[in-house]
């Protein structure tokens, strides 16, 4: 439905160099007692670091079974993925925030098919109206006539992960 430029992609050219010191510092920081690994209150504190927030109880449970069930803790290597997966995220998160943005000309906070025709009409000015139609009543997920960042967001998700798909 949309653009396979939506969404976090696997092609990302990675963390800058500086980024991934950071990273490091930020992970031997937290590696309280030099022990190698980060344990959960050492990874709560990273990601406060990084980012700015307390991971939830859900978030670093998460993290902490996404690693070795042998291992002690997050390593290096796996603290430096799963902060590139978050940063992939974030981007991701900003980049649909950029575009919801952009069609919300009124700065209302929502979109209406008015919307969604006028910014198709700059993009793709051959696109049949009835395709318009359907796109706007394919992401008005509570068909009010009102398209929300929410629903929005859903549907570029979708739309990002049909494109992994092909």
């Amino acid at each position: 439905m949309f653009s396979s430029e939506a969404g976090p992609r696997p092609w990302t050219r990675g963390p800058s160099p500086s980024e991934h010191r950071k990273w490091v510092e930020v992970f031997k920081a937290c590696d309280e007692d030099n022990k190698g690994y980060l344990s959960r209150e050492d990874f709560k504190v990273a990601v406060v670091m990084l980012f700015g927030y307390k991971p939830s109880k859900i978030e670093a449970n998460s993290a902490m079974t996404s690693i070795n069930p042998n291992a002690s803790g997050i390593l290096l290597e796996e603290f430096l993925n799963i902060v590139r997966k978050k940063k992939e995220a974030q981007l991701f998160w900003n980049e649909t925030r950029h575009i919801f943005s952009a069609f919300d000309r009124h700065y209302r906070g929502y979109l209406t098919l008015e919307d969604f025709q006028k910014a198709f009409g700059l993009v793709a000015p051959r696109l049949p109206e009835r395709s318009v139609l359907d796109v706007f009543r394919e992401v008005d997920q509570d068909s009010d006539g009102l398209v929300s960042f929410r629903d929005f967001e859903i549907a570029i998700n979708y739309g990002q992960k049909e494109m992994e798909l092909l």
